[in-house]
């Protein structure tokens, strides 16, 4: 009987959601579903990342859209563009009309269609905008926003992952992933991750003239407003929401879930956060 170690998780996620140069010891069952559990931390580092180079770059001297782009490659990048891939495919497979068994050997071919292309345009401008509104409000909201929706983005592929989801292939990596997370364990991760956001939302704000408040010093006419740490709360939730709903139609339509799938609900997820982020701002 093989033992499991808590790594076998770590570098199944990191190795499977990331090209970062980590060795996956074991493909089972039993690491995958570590892998699952685990996907937050790999967004917090991919997420980590992407707003070290965006603050990196206003620190010299660059513009707040510039920052904004970095920070939505950086992802990309990462994950070798494996996310957005998955999202064009999804999208051309909806989009198609087509019964389950078409649609998904449209989704495995090569090519993007027009649904694909369209709805990567539209979600890295979405993404890149609001980078760029939070960036221009403050360095730590758009940096906070940046691993907080980096984070949320992987905490809906471990929901996804949840038992009682199927997969609609026998074969890939939806199929290796599919129903491996116990649903408490999911729920528990999702707690963690949405307390996390409202932690880091208070230790931004406030935020008077893009100057952030540190603890300890408190600019004369700000204040400390509960919003600061609900609002990031409520873009995890938000986008989980609407991950959900996202993975209840294609589980409807495709007969369950794909690799395609969880990287269409992963960019879903992180634009869906940085969006909600935006409001009010």
């Amino acid at each position: 009987m093989s033992t499991t170690s808590p790594f076998d998780g770590l570098r199944f996620a990191f190795g499977t959601l990331t090209v970062l140069p980590v060795r996956v010891t074991r493909w089972d069952r039993e690491a995958a579903r570590g892998g699952m559990l685990n996907a937050p931390v790999v967004g917090l580092v991919v997420g980590g990342c992407a707003a070290g180079l965006g603050l990196l770059l206003l620190y010299l001297g660059a513009s707040p859209l510039l920052a904004a782009v970095a920070s939505a490659a950086v992802p990309a990048v990462l994950t070798r563009g494996l996310h957005l891939d998955g999202l064009a495919d999804t999208a051309d497979g909806l989009g198609s009309g087509k019964p389950a068994e078409d649609a998904l050997r449209i989704m495995k071919q090569s090519d993007i269609g027009p649904f694909g292309v369209l709805t990567l345009v539209l979600v890295l401008l979405a993404q890149v905008a609001a980078l760029t509104q939070l960036y221009d409000t403050s360095w730590a909201l758009g940096a906070v926003a940046a691993v907080v929706s980096a984070a949320t983005a992987r905490l809906a592929l471990t929901l996804a992952a949840r038992a009682g989801v199927p997969a609609a292939r026998p074969e890939g990596l939806g199929a290796a992933v599919a129903g491996v997370a116990p649903g408490r364990g999911a729920v528990l991760v999702a707690v963690a991750v949405t307390l996390a956001a409202a932690v880091a939302g208070a230790w931004c704000g406030p935020y008077e003239g893009g100057v952030v408040v540190l603890i300890g010093h408190v600019e004369p006419g700000a204040l400390f407003e509960p919003y600061d740490a609900v609002q990031p709360a409520l873009a995890v939730l938000a986008a989980l929401g609407v991950a959900e709903l996202l993975l209840r139609h294609c589980v409807r339509r495709f007969g369950g879930v794909t690799g395609d799938v969880f990287g269409g609900l992963a960019e879903t997820a992180a634009t869906t956060a940085l969006v909600v982020f935006c409001l009010g701002r």
